[in-house]
This record gives C-alpha cells, structure tokens and sequence, in this order.
C-alpha cells in the first residue's frame, strides 16, 4: 500500500479563525484554527486577525503563515497537511460564489 501526503496548493481565510484549504487531489477543505488559536504557544500570534488573513500562505506544501516575510519554511507556522486533510470538512468552492 502506497501511503501519499495530500499537498496543499491554495489557502482563502474564511470567517471567524477558519480556513479553505484547497489540495492538489481537487478536495476542498474547511478548517477551523480557533481551537489551536486559543491554545496560545506558537499559535499566540495568529489571534491578530490582520496577522492570521495576512500571513496565511502555503509553504511546504501546506497551510502556513509567514510570521517574518521572508518566505523561509524553517521560520514558519505550518500544521500538518494529513491532519488538514483528515480533519477538514469536505466543502464547495467558496470562490465560485465569487466569480
């Protein structure tokens, strides 16, 4: 059995601490962060709303925010794209409302 990592290609915040993660399999996720926000530690800066819609970007081919700017993978916030995957409520695309 081959056991392959979901990638993640695109990442939209959505409303209250959540997230649309769309992966390179064409899954459509949501993801909501608050719990992980409020449990401080690393995530202590993503509770800067600004921050967490601003920084949010995909590194390591998962959903991370580039606290710095300097787009460097080591000096990121990142989680794990299985749990992203696993977790996730399967969803429409929300940009389609859009376009």
């Amino acid at each position: 059995m081959i056991f392959v990592i979901p990638k993640v290609v695109q990442v939209v915040p959505g409303e209250q601490y959540q997230v649309y993660i769309y992966f390179e399999d064409g899954h459509i996720k949501l993801y909501d962060m608050r719990e992980l926000i409020n449990k401080g530690g690393v995530f202590e800066p993503l509770k800067d709303r600004e921050t967490f819609q601003n920084r949010m970007t995909v590194l390591n081919d998962t959903l991370a925010w580039d606290l710095d700017g300097n787009r460097d993978p080591s000096a990121c916030v990142d989680l794990d794209p299985i749990c992203l995957y696993e977790k996730g409520t399967d969803v429409q695309d929300p940009l389609k409302q859009v376009l």
